[in-house]
């Protein structure tokens, strides 16, 4: 039995980690800021990560085998959560996101060269940092790069960073909306907003990153790691498949280069290759397995 600390996780395959874990017998505790309570047998701490003393206060003298944290979105959250956990904790997996990649988020000396499908070591956050200098990080991808960086400058405890593609399935659980509004304009005849020519993109069913992570939670490996189910695909693609559940033709309206499209839709490669995660024992599902059943999930909400 681990005694595991899930930072968030009340919500969507957040709350999946948490049951997950409980239910293979460790001893699991929630901390938030009280937004949610934790499923029976799930331990409760209430605090702002934000606030270092605050954090302190409510951890007491516990320490940890694994910290999983669902809610790290800024260098500043880090450095707290650094501080705080340093001897506290044997292992530290933060939920990362595959927009850490995205050339239009990149500084310019490092948006250039990457190899598609993207690997791992594409990106380095420590010189995606030094490129970007000090200033307050403002956009979601950057301050994930960032937070990144925290932990990987002089480690304080054995490090992971999941980098998860775009998750799906659920119904009502995702929060999103993202697959939803694809099959509510597909029903009603409403064209998707999409570009000339689209890139594809990673997926991965919310349940498969639940699982990558608790995986991850007790393996021994450090460092970034890709959670993508196999297959990439565009926004026309995901139309078609959504068309053929909903029984109606995909109408599109196609956008000039940088315009705003619908979700899913880019005009810029960062697919990513899950291989890393594969060799070190982790089964991934295919998308056109489970996503006519997040298609479905979508449709009935």
């Amino acid at each position: 039995m681990n005694r595991i600390l899930v930072i968030g996780g009340s919500r969507y395959f957040g709350k999946s980690l948490v049951t997950k874990a409980r239910d293979a017998g460790h001893q699991v505790t929630l901390l938030n800021r009280g937004s949610g309570t934790p499923p029976p047998g799930v331990g409760h701490l209430v605090a702002d990560r934000d606030d270092e003393e605050q954090l302190r206060e409510a951890l007491g003298p516990r320490t940890f085998d694994t910290v999983v944290d669902q809610v790290c979105y800024t260098p500043q959250q880090a450095a707290v959560a650094r501080r705080v956990f340093a001897g506290r904790t044997g292992r530290y997996v933060m939920t990362s996101t595959m927009e850490v990649y995205d050339p239009a988020t990149l500084p310019a000396p490092t948006a250039g060269g990457g190899r598609i499908p993207l690997t791992e070591d594409s990106l380095d956050p420590l010189r995606a940092e030094a490129a970007r200098g000090s200033g307050p990080a403002f956009a979601y991808a950057d301050g994930k790069r960032r937070a990144e960086a925290v932990f990987l400058r002089d480690p304080v405890f054995p490090y992971v960073s999941v980098r998860a593609a775009h998750v799906l399935g659920g119904g009502r659980e995702d929060f999103t909306g993202r697959l939803a509004h694809y099959v509510e304009r597909i029903a009603a005849g409403t064209p998707v907003d999409v570009h000339e020519a689209p890139y594809a993109t990673s997926f991965v069913h919310h349940r498969e990153i639940a699982d990558l992570l608790y995986w991850a939670a007790g393996q021994s490996f450090t460092g970034p790691v890709n959670a993508a189910s196999h297959g990439a695909l565009d926004a026309r693609g995901l139309s078609g498949l959504v068309a053929a559940q909903v029984g109606r033709r995909p109408r599109y309206r196609v956008v000039g280069p940088g315009a705003e499209a619908s979700p899913f839709s880019f005009d810029r490669a960062y697919a990513m290759d899950n291989g890393r995660a594969a060799g070190l024992g982790f089964g991934f599902g295919r998308v056109a397995d489970w996503l006519p059943e997040a298609i479905a999930e979508a449709a009935a909400v």
